[in-house]
């Protein structure tokens, strides 16, 4: 017996003269983990970039940087910032969800090459925490945004291998170039 085939996960258009599907669990999951995620990377370049939410700002933020050998400090750190704001911003929106998933990976890596020597469950300074951030963006990326995104139009909606590949390359480039510098 042949099973018909279903459709995409994410129809972004109803069949003609049917109702749109409703919102299932996954949807609301993955809006869910997408602005949970992206709203406290959001907030992490806020404090970098703008002093918010009990942060640094761009100068103390930059002398952290240089501290850590990424010199000018303030360009890195103003670079770090704006990656995690609209990465943030976009993954919470669903919005150029590769793009915003590259951004958070990009900073990641650099964030897991800072803290390799500590090992993964050291206490203060371990890379557990920018290993699960850059694994779930990837995941946003390879499985999309969802119905519930800005992103429900376009190609990527229901992720594949092509937008996770896209996310983890350009994040990965952007991260080897930053740490080559």
């Amino acid at each position: 017996m042949k099973l018909p085939l279903e459709g995409p996960r994410h129809s972004a258009a109803p069949a003609t003269g049917s109702r749109p599907p409703p919102v299932s669990a996954a949807d609301a999951g993955l809006l869910l983990l997408r602005v949970t995620f992206g709203v406290i990377m959001a907030g992490h370049g806020a404090q970098k970039l703008f002093g918010w939410f009990g942060g640094p700002g761009l100068d103390a933020a930059g002398q952290g940087f240089a501290g850590l050998g990424y010199e000018p400090g303030v360009f890195f750190a103003g670079l770090a910032g704006i990656s995690e704001l609209l990465g943030g911003l976009g993954l919470a929106l669903g919005l150029l969800t590769p793009l915003a998933s590259a951004a958070l990976i990009g900073v990641m890596i650099n964030a897991m090459a800072l803290a390799s020597d500590e090992g993964l469950l050291a206490v203060g300074g371990a890379f557990e925490y920018p290993m699960t951030i850059a694994v779930v963006a990837l995941t946003v990326a390879a499985v999309g945004p969802g119905r519930l995104s800005l992103d429900v139009r376009f190609p990527w909606r229901d992720g594949g291998w092509r937008p996770a590949a896209f996310a983890l390359g350009a994040g990965g480039i952007g991260a080897a170039i930053v740490l080559a510098l």
